[in-house]
């Protein structure tokens, strides 16, 4: 018998993923059954649990794949010199999530999916160790940045880098929970709000 190749498995398993958030994102994670999405992705029963033995790890697999794409883009942001400014960073990471790394979503309905995700972590103790875990991967790889911008001379070091980190771990989520609930929040919304936050004189201010 043939071996299959590494490239037909992921591609297999990414298929996998695509349709299980396609069908998560239309009907809800507890709406959703596995045959519906079963039915979704157009393969049988045992193709997909050959990777995924149920509903938990299908979410718990997308939930990792969103987190590792946006700890990357900020990894590689604090290896750049200089370093992207924060606008421009969470406008390219948002743009990312929601054009590329998303299974092809449209933009609303994969801030609603990553919203759900984040609800499911209060009831779901698996779910939430993997957030918990992401998140920490991204609060260490945001403190690189800042010590980055420090090293550019772009930030004072008064402020606890985790503090920055976190700071803007929120920002991003707030955008994301923004589309969402209402849908037509642009990146450049985000992207001019910041900058123009970034260019206030707080010597005016005192």
């Amino acid at each position: 018998m043939a071996r299959v190749s590494q490239e037909h498995l992921d591609a297999r398993r990414r298929q996998i993923l695509s349709g299980a958030a396609h069908c998560f994102a239309r009907n809800g994670f507890h709406s959703a059954s596995m045959q519906d999405v079963l039915k979704e992705v157009g393969l049988s029963a045992g193709a997909v649990y050959r990777y995924f033995a149920g509903k938990e790890d299908l979410i718990a697999a997308i939930a990792d794949e969103a987190f590792g794409g946006i700890r990357r883009a900020f990894e590689e942001a604090a290896e750049s010199t200089p370093p992207p400014t924060p606008d421009v960073l969470l406008g390219r990471v948002l743009r990312g999530v929601f054009e590329g790394q998303m299974y092809g979503l449209e933009r609303r309905a994969c801030a609603a999916l990553v919203v759900q995700v984040w609800a499911e972590t209060l009831r779901n103790d698996r779910l939430s160790e993997t957030l918990g875990e992401g998140y920490a991967g991204m609060r260490v790889a945001w403190a690189k940045l800042v010590e980055a911008y420090r090293a550019a001379g772009l930030m004072p070091s008064g402020v606890p880098a985790d503090d920055v980190a976190r700071t803007l771990i929120a920002t991003a989520q707030g955008f994301i929970a923004q589309e969402a609930l209402f849908g037509g929040v642009e990146p450049e919304v985000l992207e001019n709000g910041l900058r123009a936050l970034m260019s206030m004189d707080l010597q005016k201010i005192s």
